[in-house]
């Protein structure tokens, strides 16, 4: 037996919420930057790089990964 029908309440379709309205343009080259540094990353990751300061070669902290995974030196 049908729900809506032993109810005597007419079935309803779920509303579709609209879509949020961008509150600013897309930044393309931020995104662009992003992205770029997501890829050094990954290939950092792959060659045993990931957790070494670029420039120091001294272990990145965890922390600082955490917070910054794409980071590549520790400014401290």
């Amino acid at each position: 037996m049908d729900h809506a029908a032993a109810t005597d309440q007419p079935a309803t379709e779920a509303a579709t919420p609209a879509a949020p309205a961008p509150a600013a343009p897309l930044d393309l080259d931020g995104i662009e930057r992003d992205l770029a540094d997501v890829e050094v990353a990954l290939a950092r990751l792959d060659a045993g790089t990931y957790w070494t300061d670029e420039v120091t070669g001294a272990e990145l902290p965890a922390e600082l990964l955490a917070a910054q995974p794409t980071a590549r030196r520790d400014a401290h």
